[in-house]
């Protein structure tokens, strides 16, 4: 956990036993405004020190790719007109007052556990950049089109998270299941380290045999380790000596200005060493070690087997898993995803929502049952939400202005909606709120304060969050 109290104390102290503003050239509007400032950090400190914000170790993100219909899922609207609240019906939930779509009836008995929040917003209808608001908490650089990664771009959630917390030796701090998120064959901004660095990049782990959909290559530039490869020891133990000779052939690069790039290769030649090389980090990644009954109930399909997969994982220490959930068996082919813009309903009732229903409820059943969810957070993004109304193809077409995310575990508060969307489910009604805002949650829950400062490349200070948390914790 991050402690920045120290620095805090230092300025309480500073303040009160300067007598003279003049020796500390300080005018006294900036005086009294540092003053304010310090007092509002301690205001805020000591809320949080009356929720559960903090409790959780680990984080799971449910990433559900495409853009989910809040209309179909967690923000329905039965009374709306025709074109508008679509084919679905709505169900009671565990939760009196709340009603969900029909077609998540699993997580629809979760609701004891799970914080819904209605009215997230941003202003930007791309996938890659809605997923870049949403994975970053920041906006998108400007520019059309989209845009692959960036040495400038805002270190994504798994990026920042790892750079407070540190996983067990061997394993990733950060990882990232089946495959990184791609739009038209471009590998999108807004999943790596960003201005923290590459050795930052949370590392793209898949299921075995887990493959993207369509054919998108894996070698897009992120980086992607197998751990269920194994080597024969004599021979990887040559290897390990053939690059350290090579490497060592290789240090003017740090004086030619390329000293991150070494520090990268680094990293993950070590951290792709201690995988090979550790028993306990192999079996970490072995699903075939759980019973059928627990894989059964994940679901037999990517996204089902990956969630089951970063649990494992989260289980065996990584700080902080993200897993993409879209639909697909094994090999990754027959996918689907979220993006609806034709045949909405058919899609998601046949596909896609049975999918997430499954997988998602499987993780919080197996984490309760597990003693793990209290000190888990789980978080469902997406890039946006979907039209209120209804186009010609029976499809919902990309949608910013409002949507659902929704927390459960890790110290959140079960059993309760947060904000309100109107009656369309097209804007905030009550309590909008944004990334900023859930980046905010998430690092709180983490206990990484979100006025924790970090640094650029220019040495910048930058706090981790824009957004205040929502009062969602119990």
């Amino acid at each position: 956990m991050v402690n920045d109290s120290a620095p805090c104390t230092d300025r309480r102290k500073f303040l009160q036993t300067s007598t003279s503003l003049a020796g500390v050239s300080l005018s006294l509007p900036a005086f009294l405004g540092l003053r304010s400032a310090i007092a509002n950090e301690a205001d805020s400190r000591q809320r949080r020190a009356g929720t559960g914000a903090g409790r959780a170790k680990s984080c799971i993100i449910l990433f559900c790719w495409g853009g989910i219909s809040q209309l179909e899922s967690w923000d329905p609207k039965p009374d709306a007109e025709r074109n508008v609240r679509g084919e679905f019906n709505t169900i009671p939930t565990a939760t009196p007052g709340i009603r969900v779509s029909e077609h998540i009836p699993l997580l629809a008995k979760q609701t004891g556990n799970l914080a819904i929040v209605r009215s997230v917003h941003h202003d930007n209808s791309a996938h890659g950049k809605g997923m870049y608001w949403n994975m970053t908490g920041h906006a998108p650089r400007p520019g059309g089109g989209n845009q692959p990664p960036s040495p400038e771009d805002w270190p994504s959630i798994g990026a920042m998270t790892s750079k407070f917390l540190s996983a067990p030796e061997g394993l990733p701090p950060a990882v990232r299941l089946p495959y990184p998120l791609v739009d038209n064959g471009t590998l999108q901004a807004g999943e790596y380290g960003g201005w923290l660095g590459q050795k930052y990049d949370p590392i793209v782990v898949s299921t075995k045999n887990g493959k993207p959909f369509g054919g998108v290559s894996r070698g897009l530039g992120a980086a992607n380790i197998d751990p269920t490869v194994t080597t024969a020891e004599g021979r990887l133990q040559r290897r390990f000596t053939l690059l350290d000779r090579l490497e060592s052939k290789h240090r003017g690069l740090t004086d030619a200005g390329l000293s991150d790039s070494v520090d990268s290769f680094d990293h993950f030649r070590g951290l792709a060493s201690n995988m090979m090389r550790n028993p306990r980090v192999q079996a970490a990644f072995e699903i075939e070690r759980e019973p059928e009954r627990v894989r059964a109930k994940y679901g037999d399909h990517i996204c089902g087997q990956s969630v089951l997969l970063a649990r494992r994982l989260v289980e065996a220490g990584v700080p902080i898993a993200t897993v993409c959930c879209a639909a697909g068996d094994l090999n990754g082919s027959k996918g689907d995803h979220f993006d609806t813009h034709g045949d909405n309903f058919n899609r998601l009732k046949k596909t896609m929502l049975p999918v997430f229903d499954r997988a998602a409820s499987a993780l919080l059943d197996d984490l309760s049952e597990r003693g793990m969810l209290d000190e888990t957070l789980v978080v469902f993004l997406t890039e946006f939400g979907r039209t209120p109304k209804i186009n010609g193809g029976r499809g919902r077409d990309h949608y910013p202005n409002c949507y659902s995310v929704v927390f459960a575990g890790g110290g959140v508060g079960g059993g309760q909606v947060y904000g309100r969307s109107d009656k369309h489910a097209a804007f905030p009604a009550a309590d909008a709120c944004g990334p900023a805002e859930i980046h905010a949650t998430i690092f709180e829950a983490l206990g990484i304060p979100a006025d924790t400062h970090v640094e650029d490349r220019l040495g910048r200070p930058f706090p981790i969050a824009d957004g205040e948390m929502l009062p969602i914790f119990s």
